[in-house]
């Protein structure tokens, strides 16, 4: 049985100018989505974790230059080769998308009921009489009260977790096999992520779709991803069940991540856990593995030659590693304290 989504050797790269090799912000990343399954992506900002959601539905802006390379399989065809019209009809249809920040992404002119039609009127074929109708069903389903009223209004009229919601609604509105959330909760208050990472959970259950949920918060992805993935520098680090990676680590980055969240007993002015240095830049990766110069535990071989993403032992296909080093044995010698 084929995956809904079967991403393959996905290159995503930018010109850098007369002369100089294009610049890859994504390299050569592969994975899958099977029906009703949510994945969870997860690193730093610069990553390249939206730049992969973008490039999956051909959103990259054309004055980028963006040169894409690899087959991105949905429902058996590839995006990458759809024409514009055909991709068109697959994005909000098929494929519904909740981006970062609702008030750039709303009309700021148009009325919400307007903006949730459209999709209804477009996709569906439905009437505008039954589209608004619709677009009320779709509030009241993401929690707004009094949708019949709210429909009316305008963006502004909204506070940041109501137009989240709003934009949750017209990802939604058409049904689709998948929804991607490009940081959607990154600017919200923790009580209202949570709201909205419980409604998320619901309409999963009741519309059976599948998610994609792109963050840098590795909380978010523990409460509602069955499997995740860790990026860096445009690369898979790491990539297996949710359980499995955040109890058994295989990646130096993935590692330092979650050494990165506050524990539960953390006193108030204790030091936080800091990863060293900086995000690596694209235009200057290093030869080998590209966490190399940040990770303690790296060893020659890691500055010298990037290592492939495999199991992490012949017994389990599904936990997946890019490291020549052996993480336990590195945190045991660290546990003894033998420096690394």
């Amino acid at each position: 049985m084929q995956p809904l989504l079967d991403v393959r050797n996905l290159t995503v790269a930018m010109p850098a100018g007369r002369g100089a090799a294009p610049v890859r912000i994504i390299d050569d990343i592969s994975y899958s989505l099977e029906d009703n399954q949510t994945l969870g992506i997860v690193g730093e900002s610069g990553s390249g974790k939206s730049m992969q959601a973008l490039a999956l539905l051909g959103l990259l802006p054309p004055r980028s230059r963006a040169l894409v390379h690899g087959e991105v399989m949905f429902q058996g065809h590839n995006l990458l080769t759809l024409s514009q019209n055909a991709l068109r009809a697959v994005r909000g249809a098929q494929i519904g998308m909740i981006f970062q920040e609702p008030m750039t992404s709303l009309n700021p002119v148009l009325t919400i009921g307007r903006q949730l039609a459209e999709p209804l009127v477009h996709h569906m074929g439905m009437s505008h009489a039954r589209a608004r109708r619709r677009a009320v069903d779709l509030l009241s389903l993401v929690g707004i009260t009094d949708a019949a009223r709210r429909v009316r209004q305008y963006p502004f009229q909204f506070s940041g977790g109501m137009r989240q919601r709003v934009m949750i609604a017209m990802a939604i509105a058409c049904k689709p096999k998948l929804l991607i959330g490009d940081e959607p909760t990154t600017a919200l208050d923790v009580t209202i992520q949570a709201q909205i990472i419980a409604l998320i959970r619901d309409l999963r259950e009741e519309l059976k779709m599948s998610i994609i949920w792109i963050t840098h918060d590795m909380g978010v992805v523990a409460a509602m991803a069955d499997r995740m993935q860790v990026l860096y520098a445009g690369k898979i680090m790491e990539m297996g069940p949710v359980e499995q990676v955040f109890s058994a680590p295989r990646s130096a980055y993935t590692w330092s991540l979650l050494q990165s969240i506050p524990g539960r007993g953390q006193r108030p002015r204790e030091p936080l856990f800091q990863i060293a240095g900086q995000p690596v830049d694209p235009a200057r990766r290093p030869p080998g593995d590209p966490f190399a110069p940040r990770n303690p535990f790296a060893t020659a071989r890691c500055f010298a030659q990037a290592p492939p993403l495999r199991p992490v032992s012949p017994d389990d296909s599904r936990h997946l590693v890019a490291a020549w080093y052996d993480l336990p044995r590195c945190l045991a010698e660290l546990d003894k304290g033998n420096a690394p």
